[in-house]
């Protein structure tokens, strides 16, 4: 009999490795299950004559003999992706519909290749006695912890239907603050990147064309010019100075704040930045009070559930912020004390996490919360929508002007000695 290395995962989600003498694929597959280890990759040891090729529990082998689906590999699988197979999901389990048959139509029912072979594999699992949270746990790329343990909540309560709906709706909250925020950004950049390109197109073509007029004139230029010739000079020899400097700046800053001591620094310091750093603490504490509450109303035990949040929370100064209260609670203390302390949540966020925790309703507070927060970052980010149009109007008549007052005023002056002359 083949001798095939494995990994797989316990029923606490811990990483097993191994090697069994088993007869075939399926054999290893029911021998783990008696030891409810869940199989996610094995191969044929080598040293009993097996290629050694490493292969997903789906089946999905990771070396190149696979055809290549180019659809599959121009696409992703996105939050509205997941959220959308989610609800699908949630509605045809509230029909009562078995499991592995909800997981075989949303298959078919699936465009996007990429979750289409993710779901057939969690199919596959899930038919062969795997639970439906570890199947998806396999893929967390796809499925982060929060949702695969959101499922195991509901699967062990028996309510995966009303969780996978509160899943969606949780879901498409985050997609919908993050389009908010994409759709704020997105008019002034293409402003800005507008902007660039004729400026540096003017710097490039036509202001040295115009200089060497004045030069073969022999005006005294003034000030303004000079200024903008010797700006179209700068950029017209030592452009890929600035390129270079660019790129270098960017990746030694990139690798400043991958470092524990740059990712705080910057944390720390871009709460700081006025109105910018209060929107973050708010979209921050909306995402907190949104997670957290999602998973405790989806029966995921508080310390868990705090653990995932820490995860979610994207600053790491308030990702420390909810370590500590997790500490806290572990401790037998509350959740309000530490997040009082660190000063970066408000009074009335401390005052109603501190009454939920008294009244045993601390999710449905954390629900307020979110919702009171998501609101206000709305309306923050329209505020600043409404703000950074005109700014970017103002800032590109400033350029524009420098450039048209650079060039005009020492034609308007030759013209002026040409007529005096005259």
């Amino acid at each position: 009999m083949p001798v095939f290395e494995y990994t797989g995962k316990d029923a606490g989600g811990k990483t097993i490795k191994g090697m069994l003498d088993v007869d075939g694929v399926r054999g290893l597959k029911a021998a783990l299950r008696r030891d409810k280890v869940f199989l996610t990759e094995y191969r044929e040891s080598a040293a009993k004559g097996g290629k050694g090729q490493k292969v997903k529990a789906g089946g999905e082998q990771k070396s190149g003999s696979r055809e290549v689906d180019v659809g599959e590999w121009l696409t992703s699988i996105s939050s509205q992706d997941v959220s959308e197979m989610t609800r699908q999901m949630a509605t045809l389990l509230k029909a009562a519909v078995p499991l592995v048959d909800a997981l075989g139509a949303i298959v078919e029912q699936v465009e996007n290749p990429k979750l289409k072979r993710v779901l057939a594999q969690v199919r596959t699992d899930v038919n062969e006695g795997a639970p439906f949270w570890r199947a998806l746990s396999v893929h967390e790329s796809v499925f982060p912890n929060s949702y695969f343990n959101m499922v195991r909540a509901g699967e062990s309560a028996g309510n995966l239907d009303v969780v996978l709906l509160r899943l969606a709706d949780f879901t498409e909250s985050q997609v919908r603050l993050r389009n908010k925020l994409i759709g704020a950004l997105t008019y002034p950049l293409i402003m800005l990147c507008i902007s660039l390109i004729i400026v540096t197109g003017m710097m490039v073509f036509v202001v040295p064309t115009i200089t060497s007029m004045f030069s073969d004139m022999g005006a005294d230029l003034p000030l303004i010019t000079q200024i903008l010739i010797a700006l179209s000079a700068a950029i017209s020899k030592f452009w890929w100075v600035g390129v270079i400097a660019a790129v270098m700046g960017w990746q030694s800053f990139l690798r400043w704040k991958k470092s524990d001591v740059g990712a705080d620094s910057f944390d720390r310091s871009v709460l700081k930045v006025p109105v910018l750093g209060d929107l973050l603490r708010k979209i921050a504490i909306a995402r907190f009070s949104r997670t957290l509450s999602t998973l405790l109303s989806a029966g995921v035990p508080l310390l868990t559930a705090l653990e995932i949040v820490e995860n979610v929370v994207a600053n790491r100064i308030l990702a420390k912020v909810v370590a500590e209260a997790r500490n806290a609670i572990r401790e037998g203390d509350n959740i309000a004390g530490p997040l009082k302390r660190s000063g970066h949540f408000p009074p009335m966020v401390v005052h109603m996490v501190a009454i939920g925790e008294k009244s045993g309703e601390l999710e449905d507070m954390l629900k307020n919360v979110s919702e009171s927060y998501e609101n206000q970052v709305d309306t923050r980010v329209q505020a600043l929508t409404s703000l950074l149009e005109p700014l970017m109007i103002v800032f590109m008549g400033v350029v524009v002007g420098f450039l048209v007052a650079a060039i005009l005023l020492p034609m308007m002056k030759l013209t002026q000695a040409v007529q005096q002359g005259g």
